[in-house]
């Protein structure tokens, strides 16, 4: 964790923001002093998480890659994580500063299109969400 007093977290999403604008409303419910830095792949994915709370936001290819390092967490669904997902706007350079970022991931296992992960039950997105926020916080006491 970085020398501030609080965790910097990036709720990464894409799309229309929905998913990072339900953890985002979370994380803020939970945390009400922490840094949230909202990463959309295009603006409205980053506006609807600022409207959920988070501290900041940036879009586009160059802010997720140069801030996939500044953080100390990067959470949203595995599919940040692979080339071409969420209909396209993962970029390659994308998947790649998140792959490689030193930053903790937790991430959802949202299943859609063509990649399944077997050996995870399926549950509704507000119970991912609440055990995502849940392992947050385990994380942040670890820390401290």
């Amino acid at each position: 964790m970085r020398n501030e007093d609080r965790m910097r977290i990036a709720v990464i999403d894409g799309q229309g923001g929905g998913i990072g604008k339900h953890i985002v409303e979370q994380l803020r419910k939970r945390f009400p002093e922490m840094y949230v830095l909202a990463l959309g792949t295009n603006a409205l994915a980053t506006g609807a998480m600022v409207r959920a709370g988070a501290t900041e936001g940036a879009s586009g290819e160059s802010a997720i890659c140069f801030n996939a390092n500044q953080v100390d967490m990067i959470v949203g669904s595995f599919a940040i994580m692979m080339v071409y997902e969420l209909l396209g706007e993962i970029t390659p350079a994308m998947a790649a500063a998140i792959s490689a970022s030193k930053a903790e991931k937790l991430l959802l296992p949202i299943q859609r299109g063509s990649i399944q992960l077997v050996g995870i039950p399926r549950s509704p997105l507000p119970h991912q969400i609440e055990v995502l926020v849940n392992e947050v916080e385990e994380r942040m006491k670890a820390l401290k």
